[in-house]
């Protein structure tokens, strides 16, 4: 893993801005795994402001989104698609073709995992994914759990999860109780990955998933046998990882 500390949010979303735009300069018909959440926020703002300035051209780029809660339709205002479109794509010269994110309306969770999986499979998986990071370690919604997952899966949000979402919706009992996700095994298909993360709440989750051991307990961890990843965080985030790189 390379760790770089950009010591603020702000900073912290210029480098990932920069990662991500280097990528699609190099690769214009690159295919990004993109993430959902207050975190990458920044980041996608970045693009926004480099597709203005005429730096930057996603007419042939490609994304595939980590999830999308389960009984939500696209045009739902609290879908991860909404949000996609709201904070990026429609902001940007994307083909609509070419934006991919599971079918939260799909009921049929088996479908729709395997549907999706097919999808990202095709594309030959992603040049570069995005992913933050929750406070339990989880990536995309692959929660603490047994196991490592493997494809896109339907889970089951626990109350840490459900808790750091409802700040996006009106009340907590408003969030989805499940989800779809890609599996562990399908991020780290990726010949590149970038995490990002901010705060003293995240701080913890950071230092496990650099630093602690590899366990389906703290799912980022997994991250640690990846070849190419790259952790962008805030001072706050990294402060429990002074002295460890």
């Amino acid at each position: 893993m390379r760790i770089i500390n950009c010591h603020t949010y702000e900073a912290m979303s210029r480098k990932a801005a920069d990662i991500l735009a280097a990528q699609i300069q190099l690769k214009p018909n690159c295919v990004l795994g993109l993430a959902t959440g207050t975190t990458p926020i920044g980041a996608y703002q970045g693009l926004i402001k480099k597709y203005e300035s005429g730096s930057l051209d996603f007419s042939e780029v490609r994304t595939y989104n980590l999830d999308e809660y389960r009984g939500l339709t696209h045009e739902d205002p609290q879908s991860y698609h909404y949000f996609m479109n709201d904070q990026l794509f429609n902001h940007v010269n994307i083909d609509p073709a070419n934006v991919h994110v599971p079918d939260g309306a799909n009921t049929d969770a088996d479908a729709a995992c395997a549907d999706y999986d097919r999808m990202v499979a095709e594309a030959g998986y992603c040049d570069l994914q995005l992913l933050g990071i929750g406070r339990n370690g989880h990536i995309g919604f692959n929660e603490p759990a047994d196991e490592f997952s493997k494809g896109t899966h339907c889970v089951d949000l626990t109350e840490s999860t459900i808790e750091a979402n409802s700040r996006l919706f009106e009340k907590e009992e408003d969030v989805p109780r499940q989800a779809y996700t890609m599996g562990t095994q399908t991020i780290m298909n990726a010949r590149c990955i970038l995490v990002v993360a901010n705060g003293e709440n995240k701080a913890q989750a950071v230092r496990d998933m650099c630093f602690g051991p590899i366990v389906p307990t703290c799912p980022a961890s997994i991250l640690q046998l990846h070849p190419n990843v790259f952790v962008v965080c805030d001072d706050a985030a990294l402060s429990l990882c002074e002295g460890l790189y």
